[in-house]
């Protein structure tokens, strides 16, 4: 719940502590700072507190715009005033005038280091550990949809289960180190599944072929398109992918989460069934059924971990929320405001968007690429 300006209409404010009596006849105005502390009390549950509401009447709050936009949402269904306060997160929120060029310096310094090491520890076959990595699993089996299910359940069991452990593992080495220690493992194996992918996709059985079918080629694109809007709200914060930034464990619950509560999973099954269609083998088949496989699972841990994390407050998120995209808004447990779109004008969507057009069209030289590396 797995990286810009934008505001939230607000409506009436909540607090989770019933607001002191006030005159009648002689109302007071709260200060900005006091209110700034009854509101996050209201917008980040503790565990034991129960999710009950009081609202402060709007013509007692004065607060600048750019503080509004964080913390409640309006019912833009039917425009009756009825509100859902927001109990997690802001996703995508991205403000200029906190940025520190000193900290992007060092993402971009971060970044290039481990490029450089993944290229010399693991990609490159005279030096890395790539290769006899993919060759000592291709042993174990003829099939390359065998091989491509093992390369995805070694990176599941990596993945997932250092995921799994990552409240004891920050309590032992922090949350940089631990940061550090779960990309350093995840990323290799991933890598080492998508080049493997692309080397054999083509490989197999072949169970239909529909590329010359009008309209597949621009139902494919379309899917691909869309599902890596979906499949990337996880580094909505790339600082903190880095560890530039403190690594934290988000209880996102705007934008794309309104849609779904588990966009990844939503993504990886539209990517699935876009390049099973289009490539329609064996190898793919297998490959779209080992990551939705792993993709499912990584649902069901990332509810219990968020569970334990924040408590009531995840029941709150949970109960106005879906894992089948649209499903909470169709039945009306999930409340969009008039100007929903908005959340989506953000510079982590935008780049996102910019990203996926760049990926398409970099398709020739991944392939390349991969080819070169013989895994």
């Amino acid at each position: 719940m797995a990286s810009s300006s934008s505001t939230f209409v607000l409506s009436t404010i909540f607090s989770s502590c019933p607001p002191q009596s006030l005159n009648p006849d002689k109302p007071k105005t709260p200060s900005l700072s006091s209110t700034r502390q009854t509101l996050k009390a209201s917008t980040f549950l503790k565990s034991n507190q129960q999710p009950t509401f009081h609202p402060i009447p709007l013509n007692q709050i004065h607060l600048s715009r750019k503080f509004r936009t964080f913390i409640t949402v309006r019912d833009g269904s039917d425009g009756d005033g009825d509100e859902q306060p927001v109990v997690g997160e802001d996703s995508a929120e991205f403000v200029l005038s906190k940025q520190k060029l000193s900290s992007w310096i060092y993402f971009t310094a971060i970044l290039g280091t481990v490029l450089f090491i993944l290229n010399v520890a693991w990609l490159d076959n005279s030096t890395g550990l790539g290769k006899p990595f993919v060759d000592a699993v291709s042993e174990l089996s003829d099939s390359p949809e065998v091989v491509m299910l093992i390369l995805i359940l070694i990176f599941a069991i990596f993945h997932s289960g250092l995921a799994s452990l990552r409240d004891t593992g920050e309590k032992l080495i922090g949350e940089r180190a631990f940061r550090v220690l779960f990309a350093g493992t995840s990323l290799p194996l991933a890598v080492t599944t998508v080049v493997f992918f692309i080397n054999h996709r083509y490989d197999g059985l072949q169970l239909w072929d529909v590329k010359n079918v009008f309209g597949v080629h621009e139902l494919v694109w379309l899917s691909n398109f869309v599902s890596f809007l979906f499949l990337y709200p996880s580094t909505f914060n790339l600082l903190e992918v880095a560890a530039v930034d403190k690594p934290k464990m988000h209880l996102w619950e705007t934008g794309i989460m309104r849609i779904t509560r588990h966009p990844q999973l939503a993504g990886q099954v539209i990517w699935c069934l876009a390049h099973t269609i289009w490539i329609g083998n064996s190898v793919a088949v297998a490959a779209s059924l080992g990551l939705i496989g792993h993709h499912l699972f990584g649902a069901w841990n990332g509810d219990r971990r968020l569970a334990i994390r924040y408590g009531e407050a995840f029941e709150v998120v949970k109960k106005r929320t879906s894992i089948i995209p649209f499903a909470a808004i169709l039945d009306g447990r999930q409340k969009l405001p008039k100007d929903y779109y908005k959340e989506f004008i953000r510079l982590p969507y935008l780049s996102i968007t910019a990203l996926t057009l760049g990926a398409y069209f970099a398709h020739p030289l991944m392939q390349a690429a991969s080819f070169r590396l013989h895994w």
